[in-house]
């Protein structure tokens, strides 16, 4: 194939016109060519009286690729010859069943992988199926009872199904291509294919995540929600068993895709010896604009175009003195969302459809925190650090309502709210320097004018903050080899609450990765 780069359209532009592009450009009739498919599209919005959508785009030829190509002496007109990732099989039968405990993005494609291989995995989740779920979440949002076993960060496809669904990553790896086309299989958009930043959606993730579901289990393998790990059977440095409270259920090879909200879990690996260690993680607030401010700010007077998606940000501020803070997880036209699992403590997230149609933007606005900033010096520190502010958030609100405040009063004036909060049960108005760390509102502070100078209005007075944002990311990494195991043999962390990944795509890479070192185990059991 021919893969050309960087062909620039305005965003209205049809997808004829988009193929007449190509042909200009490589000079060539449409009778040459067999084949034309848009690999990537994105907006450049940098001239905001010029916008363009950015293209790449594959055309497979009749003949004479490798000539042409060399002919139009264009660094931006390449050929391409691409092998697309499919797992291998096992040659026969295996009655080795690895257990998969988490089914989260990691936890879900590690038993995919497993399954559609040959093996039957037993999967173990706390949490509850998604509709199940879903009605307990409901019910939670609209002032109802917390439950702590089945929630925002726990059950059927883990704290990813209640978020944005982005599945953007910096990793470049070919398995990528084929996670977003299982998640289009089980019904994602095809735009997550095309798209630079492509997201799936909370309406739309709920469904892609039963499917997954079903698919494993027509594989032949197990999946038993409302069922915790409480502990780790070992047999000569080896994993034996998962230990639940119905029982024990022996295993050679244990996927820990437990996500990093699981703090008894992590408690009980630190008991067992379980090597482990923290890691610099980040906590904020979740900061919310209006979106059509954000359309304006980065569209300029093309905002509102219906043929335009609701604009994102991305932005980052470094201090001389090493400070720094960052937006994270933005969920155009979204909600903040109630996102607690333990009983008195308040946690925000962020979530939006897959039409990001709400009134709101919001984001998190982190700032980065390393051990040496946990009050408690032990690997567990970093996970004290949250539950502390989440519940020193509970005690100001004295209840699941989330504290907030606007900007402009947050930085010493009396802005009124230019927004109206989104955040299920409620806010409670107030100084969060009451709830947060002084670390964390004194980098607050000076990054709110620093990131207003790189999206006008980031730091406008009526903007809300919801806090605290806790959950960015696993406070410990649980310790593994070059082989994807930890010391203790057969037993794989895994994904982002074992500190290897970074969002939804990333934590089913890895959950791929491990599955594939357990088939090597596998092959060598036969």
């Amino acid at each position: 194939m021919i893969r050309i780069r960087d062909l620039a359209l305005s965003p209205d532009a049809s997808q004829d016109a988009l193929r007449r592009a190509a042909l200009q450009t490589l000079g060539v009739s449409d009778v040459a060519v067999q084949s034309f498919t848009v690999r990537r599209r994105s907006v450049d919005a940098r001239h905001k009286h010029d916008l363009k959508m950015i293209y790449t785009v594959d055309l497979a030829l009749t003949c004479g690729e490798a000539t042409l190509v060399q002919s139009l002496h264009n660094d931006k007109i390449t050929r391409v010859t691409e092998t697309p990732y499919a797992p291998t099989p096992l040659a026969a039968p295996s009655d080795f069943r690895p257990v998969v405990v988490g089914f989260g993005p990691a936890g879900m494609f590690a038993a995919l992988v497993l399954a559609e291989c040959g093996l039957r995995p037993i999967v173990l989740e706390r949490g509850e199926d998604v509709q199940t779920r879903t009605e307990k979440v409901e019910a939670f949002w609209n002032g109802g009872k917390l439950d702590p076993e089945s929630n925002v960060q726990f059950g059927e496809g883990g704290a990813g199904t209640f978020s944005d669904g982005k599945l953007n990553t910096g990793v470049n790896d070919p398995r990528i291509a084929w996670i977003l086309s299982r998640f289009v299989e089980f019904g994602a958009s095809a735009d997550i294919l095309i798209d630079a930043r492509p997201h799936v959606g909370t309406d739309v993730l709920k469904t892609v995540v039963r499917n997954l579901r079903k698919r494993v289990l027509a594989l032949g393998g197990e999946i038993r929600f409302g069922t915790r790990l409480t502990g780790l059977r070992m047999e000569n440095g080896r994993i034996a068993a998962a230990e639940t409270a119905d029982g024990d259920i022996a295993c050679d090879a244990l996927v820990l895709a437990v996500g990093h909200s699981a703090r008894d879990t992590f408690e009980m690996l630190h008991t067992l010896g379980v090597p482990m260690q923290p890691k610099p993680f980040s906590m904020g607030v979740r900061i919310e604009h209006r979106q059509d401010a954000i359309d304006k700010a980065q569209y300029g007077a093309a905002h509102g175009e219906t043929h335009l998606p609701a604009a994102e940000y991305r932005l980052n501020v470094r201090f001389p003195d090493g400070e720094s803070a960052y937006t994270f997880c933005m969920c155009p036209g979204g909600y903040v969302v109630a996102s607690a699992s333990e009983e008195g403590g308040v946690v925000t997230n962020g979530m939006s459809n897959a039409a990001r149609d709400g009134e709101n933007a919001n984001s998190a606005l982190l700032v980065t925190l390393t051990p040496d900033d946990f009050p408690d010096k032990s690997t567990l520190g970093g996970m004290y650090f949250q539950r502390e502010l989440e519940r020193r958030a509970f005690a100001v609100s004295g209840d699941y309502r989330a504290p907030a405040q606007t900007v402009g009063a947050f930085l010493g004036g009396n802005a009124e709210p230019g927004v109206a909060p989104t955040y299920r049960p409620g806010v409670v108005w107030c100084d969060l320097h009451d709830v947060l760390p002084k670390k964390i509102t004194r980098t607050l502070e000076r990054a709110l004018p620093a990131l207003g100078k790189k999206l006008r209005g980031f730091d406008n007075g009526g903007a809300v903050m919801t806090a605290p944002e806790t959950r960015s990311s696993s406070p410990v990494r649980i310790v593994r080899g070059d082989d994807l195991q930890s010391a203790i043999r057969g037993l794989f962390p895994c994904g982002e609450g074992a500190g290897y990944a970074g969002g939804i795509t990333s934590a089913a890479l890895d959950g791929i990765r491990v599955a594939e070192a357990i088939l090597e185990l596998a092959k060598m059991h036969r």
